[in-house]
């Protein structure tokens, strides 16, 4: 009730409306059942930008600091906002059970939902496409549900009225859905994880015109990858080359 609440009653029209948003390829979103939305991450605003031009509920991961409320007033009010809208939190706190993370958002998506993910955790430092996390492979894999690439455009604030800080014209398009049903047996494969998330990578690529760099942002943005170092890692595409083989199970003999 309260996402539809904010959504329709504050959310949409002022980005339909007042800073005239607008959405291409919107029938490439199924109007019934399950599907990632997967889009390029390139300001703050985008989290209520996509929800504001997209008809259906998106749920977004986020982490669960955020749900929390314990670092003050605001914190609080975020909390309350977070769990009033129905999102759902995300524990990072075990990078080992990376699929056990995951499970709310997996719940979601076996009971119909639309799910919303920015593959690279985090806002582009510098306006590229930076490597996607495989959070976004490990659920479509897992769910069995397709793909949906997004490209975001024009979210950046820039100087309005009296100085205001404004968004103009934001612009999602959206491309063809990305099926991986049958890679579903490499859901614990690194290379396939790896090489279905670069796939979705490089269908936002084509959407975007982004320039990719084969390093993660929050790497660039910690400075552990250096603006030196990350001219030597620009790429034509994310990925490329065929899926790989998977491996066999090894076949264990019965001692009995």
């Amino acid at each position: 009730m309260f996402y539809t609440l904010f959504k329709y009653l504050m959310f949409t029209p002022v980005v339909r409306l007042v800073l005239r948003g607008k959405i291409s390829g919107a029938e490439n979103i199924p109007k019934h059942g399950p599907a990632i939305l997967a889009s390029n991450h390139i300001a703050s605003a985008d989290a209520y930008v996509l929800p504001a031009l997209v008809k259906r509920p998106l749920l977004f991961p986020a982490k669960a600091e955020l749900f929390r409320g314990d670092r003050g007033l605001g914190s609080k009010v975020v909390a309350i906002f977070m769990k009033a809208i129905n999102q759902v939190p995300i524990d990072r706190a075990n990078p080992k059970d990376r699929l056990a993370a995951l499970a709310p958002i997996l719940e979601r998506l076996v009971s119909g939902g639309l799910v919303c993910i920015f593959p690279e955790g985090t806002r582009s430092p510098d306006g590229r496409l930076h490597k996607g996390k495989t959070g976004v492979a490990r659920l479509a894999l897992a769910a069995k549900v397709p793909v949906i690439p997004i490209a975001i455009f024009n979210t950046y604030k820039v100087k309005g009225p009296l100085g205001i800080p404004w968004l103009r014209k934001p612009l999602a398009v959206v491309g063809e859905p990305l099926n991986f049903d049958e890679h579903a047996a490499g859901l614990n494969d690194h290379d396939m994880l790896r090489w279905v998330t670069d796939e979705v990578m490089f269908a936002i690529q084509q959407l975007s015109g982004q320039t990719y760099v084969d390093a993660y942002g929050s790497s660039v943005k910690a400075g552990t990858v250096s603006a030196a170092e990350v001219e030597t890692i620009v790429r034509a595409r994310p990925g490329g080359g065929d899926p790989p083989t998977l491996q066999p199970p090894i076949a264990v003999e019965d001692e009995n």
